[in-house]
């Protein structure tokens, strides 16, 4: 059946990504995007966007706040500037965005049609509808004010939208796929889950129906009788006693759970946050399969071991199973974050990171597959090695992190970071 492939919930967030960090999120973005297509194709790239946690994680990976909102505007953003250069080669085409930017969606995907020979006034009419299911036929308290859509060569299709509750200081992002969809108003959610803020109104439920066509008589023929007797009709619906409790479970089946991410609104990334074990494996998988296949990056003094530690993250966001990416706050290790939580970006770890991967990706699409495929042995190692390997604790990284950020080029929106007892 298709769905609405998941949501998030995410505390809302101010201010702007500085162009330091946004230029290289475009081109980590479009490298790991690349590494993806290579292994795995469009159509997996496309479901892994559709996932709220990957989502999360991809974003966490690329050094933007690991927990907020504007980690959807930021990926979004990064991606459409990254893959715009390629996108012919590619066959991926991201449109929309933010404020003025997703007005203009219809358009973007009008035109993207024109240029490869896809449906393009059917493509934005999906935009105008999802959109609308969001907005309209789901009342959940968040007013919409992002919509990202990304469209394949052969019309296969993700949005990634996002609202604003500004009463209550949070964000929830939506996640749609075309794979399978066979209807804008019947279930096209496998269901909608978060922390209770109120009754939510879902007339996109089939269980809806009845009350959509309702309305639609309502509108053909209002009057004070036919309102005060439908009216009338639903009181009796509500009342406890009016049908047996197995006959309405079977008329109305109860629908699916879909994937749910909601983010703590603390700023700082706890231990609690992440999973030990899986950032212990990457570190140990890093220090062993580092000097086999990286020898050449470990002759940079005091950055070379430490990117391997990062590619060991960002091979696991290029090859890792859904279920690797309950605890997106992990992610946040390999590039910090432009808020210093964890820490302040390492800007030199960071373009060593771009620099490896777009080696990697540029050799392969000439077939020499050596640098990508070490770095699905990075990734291997470390499930290999996970429930075995231990270390320091999260406190403890994130300390020595911040004592070493100045040797890593560490920058934040506060600045760069200076020598310890300078």
């Amino acid at each position: 059946m298709a769905n609405r492939s998941g949501s998030a919930d995410l505390p809302l967030h101010g201010g702007r990504v500085p162009a330091w960090l946004g230029e290289r999120m475009s081109r980590l973005g479009a490298v790991i995007t690349e590494a993806i297509l290579l292994h795995y194709g469009r159509d997996e790239f496309l479901r892994r966007l559709a996932s709220p946690f990957w989502f999360q994680s991809f974003g966490a990976v690329m050094g933007m706040d690991w927990h907020s909102s504007g980690i959807t505007t930021s990926v979004v953003g990064a991606l459409k500037r990254g893959l715009a250069p390629r996108a012919h080669e590619l066959g991926l085409h991201v449109c929309g965005g933010r404020g003025r930017h997703s007005r203009r969606t219809p358009d973007e995907l009008a035109a993207v049609g024109a240029r490869v020979g896809i449906d393009g006034a059917a493509l934005a009419q999906a935009s105008r509808l999802v959109a609308k299911v969001d907005s309209a036929a789901v009342q959940d308290g968040f007013d919409l004010y992002l919509h990202g859509f990304i469209v394949a060569d052969d019309g296969k299709w993700v949005v990634v939208q996002q609202g604003m509750n500004e009463a209550r200081r949070q964000a929830r992002r939506y996640h749609w796929r075309s794979e399978g969809l066979a209807s804008f108003l019947d279930d096209p959610h496998s269901g909608i889950e978060g922390p209770a803020r109120g009754t939510i109104v879902n007339l996109a439920d089939r269980r809806a129906a009845r009350s959509r066509q309702g309305q639609l008589d309502l509108l053909a023929s209002l009057g004070p009788d036919r309102i005060a007797r439908e009216w009338a009709g639903l009181a009796r619906q509500a009342e406890p006693a009016a049908r047996p409790e197995a006959e309405a479970e079977a008329e109305a089946p109860a629908q699916m759970l879909l994937p749910h991410l909601v983010m703590p609104a603390h700023h700082e990334v706890r231990a609690e946050d992440i999973v030990p074990r899986r950032l212990h494996a990457a570190l140990t998988a890093a220090a062993e399969r580092g000097p086999a296949d990286f020898a050449d990056l470990l002759l940079v003094p005091g950055v070379g071991a430490r990117t391997v530690e990062a590619l060991a993250l960002v091979a696991e966001v290029v090859h890792g199973a859904p279920c690797r990416f309950t605890d997106p706050a992990r992610f946040s290790y390999a590039h910090g974050g432009k808020d210093r939580h964890p820490f302040p970006v390492p800007l030199k770890v960071y373009d060593e990171t771009i620099r490896v991967m777009g080696a990697a990706v540029a050799r392969a699409r000439l077939g020499r597959e050596e640098e990508l495929a070490a770095l699905q042995r990075l990734d291997r190692e470390a499930r290999r090695v996970e429930g075995l390997a231990g270390g320091r604790s999260w406190d403890e990284i994130v300390a020595d992190e911040r004592r070493l950020s100045a040797g890593y080029g560490g920058r934040s929106v506060f600045g760069w970071e200076a020598e310890p007892g300078a």
